[in-house]
C-alpha cells in the first residue's frame, strides 16, 4: 500500500485499512469474518471502479505526479534483461536527471533514454527533480547518434515538470540543445518509440519526445505547460491549476481524441503506483509489439510519416 493517499484515494484506503485489520483479528483470534471480509472485499472493487473511472484532469495530473510511481529505472529494472548506462555529453558533465544507455528487452536490442526523478530529497537533489540540464539532451542526443549507426531502435520514457529554467542552463545553450534534438530527432535514420508514463511538459518533455509512436500511460498528461504555469499566466492564480487543466485538455484520453497519442496503455487499478510489477510487464508486451511494426517499415517511408505526423498537429491560419 502506498505511503502518499491522494485526497480523492482516502475512502478506498480506509476500506483497505479496514479489511485488513479483519483479517489480522480473524487470524488471531480464530474467528471465522470471511462473509463480512467478502462483502466489503466486492464493495471496495466497487469503489475502485466508480472513483478511477470518472476522475477530473486535475486528479490525473495528481496521479502522474505521485511520488510512488514507478521512474524510468523502475522500468529499466523490470523489463531489460541487460541495461549498460552512458555517462556525459563529452562537452560539460553528466546529467543524472536523464539516464541513457544501451538494453534489451527480451531479445530486442534497443537505446533507452528517459527522465529520472528521485524517491527522497538527496535523490531528488541529485536527479534535480527530473529536470534536465543542456548537458543531459545533449546526453540522450548521443546516445540517439549510437543507435542510428548501430541500427537500434530508440526508446523514450518521458516524465519531467519541464526542462530546468536556471541561469547556468540557459548558459550552456537550453533551448539550442532541446531545438538540435527536435531536428536530429525528426530525420534519425532508425524506429523511435516515445512513451509518457507520469507527467511530459514543455520542451524538457518534447526534447526527448519526437518519435515515430506516442504512447500514454492511463494516468499521465502531456502539454506545452504546466496547470500551474497556465493557471499563473491566464488567471494570475498558480491555485487554479484544477480549472487550467480542465482548459487545457492534457490528458491521455485527450490526447488520442486529438490524434496525438497513438496509443493510451491501461493501468491498474488504482494506478500504477499500486502494482509496478504488472504496469511493466504490459509496458514491455505494448513496447515489443510497436517495435515489431515500426522493423517492418522501410527506414526512408518511417522518416516520411514521421516528419508527416508531426506536421499534421495542430492548425494555424497565415
Amino acid at each position: 500500500m502506498s505511503t502518499i493517499i491522494l485526497d480523492f484515494e482516502k475512502p478506498i484506503v480506509e476500506l483497505e485499512r479496514k479489511i485488513s485489520e479483519l483479517r489480522e483479528h480473524a487470524a488471531t483470534t480464530g474467528v471465522n469474518l470471511e462473509p463480512e471480509i467478502k462483502k466489503l472485499e466486492e464493495k471496495l472493487q466497487k469503489l475502485i471502479v466508480k472513483t478511477y473511472s470518472n476522475l477530473t484532469r486535475w486528479q490525473r495530473v495528481q496521479l502522474a505526479r505521485h511520488p510512488d510511481r514507478p521512474y524510468t529505472l523502475d522500468y529499466v529494472k523490470r523489463i531489460c534483461s541487460q541495461f549498460m548506462e552512458v555517462h556525459g555529453d563529452r562537452h560539460f558533465a553528466d546529467d543524472k536527471a536523464i539516464v541513457a544507455g544501451l538494453a534489451t528487452i527480451d531479445d530486442q536490442k534497443v537505446i533507452l533514454i528517459g527522465h529520472q526523478k528521485g524517491r527522497k530529497t538527496k535523490e531528488n537533489l541529485e536527479r534535480n527533480f527530473g529536470m534536465p540540464h543542456p548537458e543531459g539532451y545533449r546526453k540522450a542526443l548521443r546516445v540517439m547518434k549510437l543507435a542510428e549507426k548501430f541500427k537500434r531502435p530508440v526508446v523514450a520514457f518521458i516524465d519531467t515538470p519541464g526542462a530546468f529554467p536556471g541561469i547556468g542552463a540557459e548558459e550552456r545553450g537550453q533551448a539550442e540543445a532541446i531545438a538540435k534534438n527536435l531536428f536530429e530527432m525528426a530525420k534519425l535514420r532508425t524506429p523511435i518509440i516515445v512513451i509518457i508514463i507520469g507527467e511530459g511538459a514543455s520542451g524538457g518533455a518534447l526534447g526527448i519526445g519526437v518519435g515515430d509512436r506516442l504512447l500514454l500511460l492511463e494516468n499521465t498528461w502531456y502539454s506545452v505547460i504546466s496547470p500551474e504555469g497556465c493557471a499563473s499566466i491566464l488567471y494570475h492564480d498558480a491555485t487554479k491549476a484544477p480549472l487550467a487543466a480542465e482548459a487545457m485538455k492534457v490528458t491521455a484520453r485527450d490526447l488520442e481524441e486529438l490524434h496525438i497519442a497513438d496509443e493510451i496503455i491501461p493501468e491498474p487499478p488504482g494506478g500504477a503506483h499500486r502494482d509496478p510489477d504488472q504496469m511493466a510487464a504490459v509496458v514491455k508486451e505494448r513496447l515489443l509489439f510497436h517495435l515489431h511494426e515500426l522493423q517492418q517499415i522501410p527506414i526512408d517511408v518511417l522518416i516520411e510519416q514521421r516528419i508527416a505526423k508531426y506536421a499534421a498537429m495542430g492548425s494555424w491560419e497565415e
